[in-house]
Parts: C-alpha cells; sequence; structure tokens
C-alpha cells in the first residue's frame, strides 16, 4: 500500500505517520495508485541557460500584470486570469496577505478572538482554488509568504498574530508587541526575529512554522510555484535564509524541487542587503531584482546589467515581480512602466510583470498592449538563445534603444521614443527580413529583405514605442 500525500509518498509502514502529520496542518490525502509528478512538470531553471525557466519541460519568458498583489482574495479571480492568458501572459504575483477590504485572515475566529490552533476554511480554499485556477492556465505563480506591510502599523492592530487578538498567547509568552507604529524599515516587530539563529522564539515560531506547513500543503502538489520570503524586507538575511530552507527541506521531504528567493527594501541592488541572495545560490535559487525597477532610463538598463555580470559564474533567473510606473502613481508614469518592462526582457531578465495599479499599470490596456507585443516578438524569435548585445548597436543615444540578439541567427530591437540607430549584423551568412512591431497596437508591419552585411540603418516609423526583429 501507498499513500499519496502533500508531503510526498509513502510506503505503508509510514502511512499512518504520514496521515497523521498531515491531520495536524489541515492536509490532504490523495487517493492510493496516482504516480508522482515527474520532475519536468514543475517549473525549474532552464539548463541549456540557466537565465531563464522552464515549465513542463519547455523554456518560458514569465510575463504579466494583475489587479491585486494577493490574488487569491479577489472576487472576480477566474475573469482576471482568463484576461491575463489573453493577453499573453503567464505570471502573476500573490502575497499571503489578509489587509484588504473583503479579506479574510487565515485562522478561525470565535467571539472575537482568532485561535491559532484553528483555521479558517475560507482563507484556505480561496488559495486552493487560486492553485487550481492558475495551475489550469499554465500561469507560473510568485508566492510572497510573509506580507511584510501585514505585520506593521494599523494591519499590525489586525493582524491574528498580534497577542491582542488571538486567544493562543499572550504578549508576555511570545514577546511579540501589541502596537507598532513605525514603518517595517525600522524592524521593530518581534515577530520577524523569532528564528533559532536570532531571539529563537518558540512560542511564535511555532504557529508561524504551522502556517507555512498548511501553505505548502496545498502549494507542493502544483508544480507552477515560485517562493519568495518577503516583501520589501530590511530585517536580518537569518530570516528568510531560515524560511528558505524550511521549505525546501519540507519540498525535499515531499520528493519535490522548489526554487526560493527574498526581496530587499534597498532600491539599490548593490546594497549589501540584496548580498544575501545574490551571494548565496546554496540559500536562494533565484534573484528578484524588482526595486530595481524604482530607476528610470539608461541607468535602470546598467544597473540590472551589472547584476546580471555579478552572478555570470553561476547564472540563475533574475526576476521582476513588481514593474512600477503609471501616471498619478507614486514612482513614475506610464511610459517609466513600459520602458522598463521592456528592458527588462531585451536585458535577458527571467520576467517581468507589472505592479498593482496605483504604483504600477496592473492589467490595464496599456499593460495588456505591452505584454501582448512582448509575447509576439519573442514568440517569433528563440529568446532563449539570445543575450543583451548593445554593443552592437552604434550612433545610439542613451535610452534610444535595446538590441538582444544571437549574433549569427537573429537580432532585436526595442526602442522607447522612436529613434535611428545602426545595428552590426555582419554575424549573419546571408539575407534576412526585417519586421517591425508597434507595440500599443501589438501590430507587425509588412516585413521587408535586406543582405546581412556591415551596419544595418534601423529607424523607426515613427516617434513611439516600437521593436523590431531582423532574422
Amino acid at each position: 500500500m501507498r499513500v499519496r500525500c502533500r508531503f510526498g509518498v509513502l510506503e505503508a509502514g509510514l502511512a499512518m505517520a504520514c496521515v497523521a502529520a498531515m491531520l495536524s496542518v489541515g492536509a490532504t490525502v490523495q487517493a492510493a495508485g496516482e504516480e508522482d509528478q515527474p520532475m519536468e512538470d514543475r517549473i525549474d531553471v532552464y539548463a541549456p541557460n540557466p537565465a531563464y525557466w522552464a515549465y513542463r519541460g519547455k523554456p518560458v519568458l514569465l510575463l504579466g500584470g494583475s489587479v491585486e498583489d494577493n490574488l487569491f482574495q479577489i472576487p472576480e479571480l477566474e475573469a482576471h486570469l482568463d484576461l491575463l492568458k489573453s493577453a499573453g501572459g503567464n505570471y502573476v504575483r500573490n502575497t499571503m496577505s489578509a489587509r484588504d477590504e473583503g479579506n479574510v485572515w487565515p485562522f478561525k475566529r470565535t467571539n472575537g478572538q482568532y485561535d491559532l490552533e484553528q483555521w479558517s476554511e475560507e482563507y484556505w480554499h480561496r488559495f486552493e482554488r487560486f492553485l487550481q485556477l492558475t495551475a489550469e492556465r499554465d500561469v507560473i505563480v510568485q508566492i510572497e509568504v510573509w506580507a511584510t506591510f501585514d505585520y506593521y502599523r494599523d494591519c499590525w492592530a489586525r493582524n491574528p498574530f498580534n497577542p491582542k487578538n488571538n486567544a493562543t498567547y499572550t504578549a508576555e509568552e511570545s514577546g511579540l508587541p501589541l502596537v507598532v507604529n513605525s514603518h517595517p524599515l525600522a524592524t521593530e516587530n518581534n515577530f520577524f526575529w523569532s528564528v533559532p539563529a536570532e531571539r529563537n522564539q518558540h512560542t511564535v515560531l511555532k504557529y508561524q512554522r504551522r502556517f507555512v506547513d498548511k501553505m505548502l500543503s496545498y502549494s507542493l502538489s502544483f508544480g507552477h510555484v515560485l517562493y519568495c520570503m518577503d516583501n520589501e524586507t530590511a530585517v536580518t538575511p537569518e530570516w528568510g535564509k531560515y524560511w528558505s530552507q524550511y521549505i525546501q527541506a519540507k519540498a525535499a521531504e515531499a520528493g519535490v524541487r522548489v526554487h526560493t528567493t527574498e526581496m530587499w527594501d534597498p532600491w539599490n541592488l548593490s546594497d549589501a542587503k540584496h548580498d544575501a541572495t545574490f551571494d548565496h545560490p546554496e540559500t536562494y535559487s533565484f534573484v528578484d531584482v524588482s526595486q530595481n525597477n524604482h530607476l528610470n532610463g539608461q541607468k535602470h538598463w546598467d544597473n540590472a546589467q551589472r547584476q546580471r555580470a555579478r552572478i555570470a559564474g553561476q547564472r540563475r533567473p533574475l526576476n521582476n515581480v513588481k514593474i512600477y510606473g503609471a501616471d498619478g502613481g507614486r514612482f513614475g508614469n506610464d511610459r517609466d512602466g513600459m520602458e522598463r518592462f521592456w528592458r527588462n526582457v531585451f536585458g535577458g531578465m527571467a520576467s517581468a510583470r507589472f505592479h498593482r495599479p496605483d504604483s504600477g499599470l496592473g492589467l490595464s490596456d496599456k499593460a495588456q498592449a505591452n505584454i501582448r507585443s512582448a509575447r509576439m516578438l519573442t514568440g517569433a524569435m528563440d529568446v532563449f538563445a539570445c543575450e543583451p548585445h548593445n554593443d552592437l548597436l552604434s550612433n545610439r543615444e542613451p535610452n534610444e534603444a535595446y538590441c538582444l540578439a544571437n549574433p549569427e541567427t537573429e537580432y532585436a530591437a526595442y526602442f522607447p521614443n522612436g529613434g535611428s540607430v545602426d545595428l552590426d549584423v555582419s554575424g549573419l551568412a546571408g539575407p534576412a527580413t526585417v519586421r517591425w512591431l508597434h507595440v500599443l497596437s501589438s501590430q507587425w508591419r509588412q516585413s521587408r529583405s535586406v543582405q546581412g552585411e556591415g551596419p544595418l540603418r534601423l529607424e523607426c516609423p515613427s516617434k513611439d514605442y516600437w521593436a523590431v526583429l531582423i532574422r
């Protein structure tokens, strides 16, 4: 007899132990006789080019945008995912957050107090449904385990982990504050210092583990999930390291491999805090570089390329789960958001997702157009065999054009605002075709033939957002 559970497949002698462990975290047991999910059905690093991901055995570029961060909690989830899919999107962010109106927290509430020993069925139903709907559409999910801002200010005042809101432990037993009025940058909530390498707060850690175990009891059964430990954290590296290793160990027990990262607060990717992800592939198998998307223009590109060179000896995917920039927002305008999106695609990044409305383009009409056009362009070439190649461009002004190429086969260029440059296509052995793509209308122009000799003059049809493919 074999029992397949959300933590793996065990022989009969261990089956009852598995069942007991699952029941303790609210997991489910599936019928005997089901086969394990093959590793190639799970998202993994693309071996021929580790700068990218592979899913279901094929390389995949992750593009997306969505209306909210804690997507599993929104009411019109299925329609929103269908809209994303129709635009060519395949990538969403999901914080395990419960702070917005209409959200539910993960624990059961009785007589005004939460019980950390009992689960909210609705919270976990929403999460499982979200995983099922995204899996059906081959949409990759990047989970953020600890939604940092849920643990500060007015959100902490409502959070079940706050001792004043639960009947499970007191402030004295947990060492947790009842009030935290500061920004997360001040790191004044002891919640994020509970791990053994820091304050080793057993009471809090017990229920933190229980929460993560419950989450994994659903997510490990799905192969389309990536794990980020936090959102814009400023705490000790030991916190993220602990949870990354904890999740990896739980996955290994279940017989699967998962990929983890951390998201640090500093906008400058050269800040020492980012060293924990860039310099420690044994802890983090990919790097989220979203904070770079606060930068503009040529500086945005140059900084990303420095980080790419930094890990050239041991390549890993560089993900952008948050691309800032929308008219009226705090971090740039629509143009900034669209340019950042394309510079990430042309810069050899593994993913590009527009941040939620108020800070990004979300899944607005402009976001859909850019996702659709990026998918049209990269679908017409072997982007996974290409590299950023601005060195092939001449007569170029800063931020005028960007090049992605496999020099003996194909070249692509992106123009944020029209312009003209010269492209060295001497690597081509013979004639080639040139085809322009208007980004905002997602329409190709008629192709023309050129000879693959010397520099090729690329002049945009108009002063607008354009991409061009030379093959």
